[in-house]
């Protein structure tokens, strides 16, 4: 089976560690190289051509969002995930739209990582569940599935594989019961009455 090669930027050489450590630990996956600023990222994309770049969010010189940017524009054969502390709506979108095809949370639990890097070397997206939450809040807000692509500048299909996969983890079947779930932990308020 081929290797699926990865490629780790990130600007806290500690923190690069520790996510070698932890790439090195699933059967079939390499760093092919490691940068601790944007420029190094393009640099060392160009010269080893990796299937995955795991790219920090907040880094010198160019920022994750505009190294995706490039990235997706210039290799498109390379798939991108995000690693980043913001969980906000905001950063999310600013990377889907960017190009990424995955977005983890560094709190998040270490086997979303191996997950990502399946998905993502599947043609898959990957969101950490925390994030995937956003997807799911907004799609509950009267939003149909082709206006929520739209804003998040993704194709149907992939907010649906969101959608999906958010269902499977929570053991939920129906959207009627995803949107109790969301209104039970506050993603989305209950609806208010009309007033006449």
């Amino acid at each position: 089976m081929k290797k699926i090669r990865i490629i780790l930027a990130d600007d806290h050489e500690l923190v690069r560690a520790g996510i070698r450590v932890l790439i090195e630990s699933i059967p079939n996956v390499e760093v092919a190289g490691e940068a601790g600023n944007g420029n190094e990222a393009i640099a060392l994309i160009r010269n080893t051509l990796p299937d995955i770049a795991l790219l920090d969010l907040a880094m010198p010189q160019l920022n994750g969002i505009r190294v995706t940017e490039e990235v997706t524009r210039e290799f498109p054969q390379v798939k991108v995930v995000i690693l980043s502390m913001h969980r906000t709506q905001e950063f999310v979108l600013h990377a889907l739209r960017a190009g990424a095809a995955g977005y983890i949370v560094k709190d998040g639990a270490a086997s979303e990582l191996s997950a990502a890097i399946h998905a993502v070397a599947r043609g898959e997206a990957y969101l950490s569940p925390a994030v995937s939450r956003l997807v799911i809040a907004s799609s509950l807000e009267g939003s149909t599935m082709k206006a929520i692509a739209l804003t998040l500048g993704v194709s149907v299909k992939t907010v649906e594989a969101h959608r999906a996969q958010l269902m499977d983890r929570l053991k939920i079947y129906d959207v009627p019961g995803l949107v109790r779930y969301a209104m039970r932990t506050g993603l989305t308020p209950p609806e208010q009455p009309q007033e006449d």
